[in-house]
């Protein structure tokens, strides 16, 4: 089952957008609406919605979808006709891409459908981002015990696991700063936003600066 799909919704999406949509769906097939046909519908779309609503098991999720092989494009299990030279799986780079004997792949054309320029979107420019150091791929609990003298919220989950904000603040300010663009840490923005000031990561408003009201307005 893949929840992303069966609550129709992207798998970057926020968390308020897929409780939107589980909500739309559970509206349309409660059993009380659809009758007998809802019923097996709504069980799947309440366990996705069990799955997705826990930052932990979503994230979990996450990496083993993007962990899954995709089938090799232009695979074919056709089976050749007698007399006929046999298949191959490969195809000569020339002839692949269109370009002319001997002139090499064009860079211009896409290889297995898929554009040299495409690029997630994701900008990993400013405020010290390292995802191969954010990651945490030595998994939960990585860091070790807290060095003590907690202060504020207690973690439990990631490589901080047990450490508590302002002990994560003393020690990785930079990891701070990666929880507050993530989802799993809208919990703790208000505390994080503290800190990070605190540390001179953010500036103050002045007080006039912030009576200004709008939609784009800078901290």
């Amino acid at each position: 089952m893949d929840p992303y799909k069966v609550l129709q919704v992207d798998s970057e999406a926020e968390d308020e957008v897929i409780q939107a949509a589980y909500r739309r769906l559970a509206r349309k097939y409660h059993p009380d609406v659809a009758g007998a046909d809802g019923a097996a519908r709504m069980t799947s779309i309440n366990a996705a919605w069990e799955l997705l609503r826990d930052p932990v098991r979503r994230a979990a999720h996450d990496r083993e979808r993007s962990h899954t092989a995709r089938p090799t494009a232009g695979a074919s299990n056709t089976t050749p006709s007698p007399g006929a030279p046999p298949a191959t799986s490969e195809r000569p780079p020339d002839a692949a891409h269109g370009a002319r004997p001997g002139a090499g792949p064009d860079p211009s054309r896409p290889r297995d459908g898929v554009s040299p320029e495409w690029t997630t979107g994701r900008s990993t420019i400013g405020s010290t981002y390292d995802p191969t150091r954010m990651r945490a791929p030595e998994g939960l609990g990585a860091a070790g015990p807290p060095p003590g003298d907690p202060s504020g919220t207690v973690l439990r989950f990631g490589r901080y696991a047990g450490w508590s904000l302002g002990e994560i603040a003393r020690r990785d300010i930079d990891y701070l700063e990666w929880l507050d663009r993530m989802p799993i840490g809208r919990p703790y923005r208000e505390e994080i936003d503290a800190l990070l000031r605190t540390a001179g990561r953010r500036r103050t408003v002045a007080a006039s600066e912030d009576s200004r009201r709008g939609l784009f307005r800078r901290r």
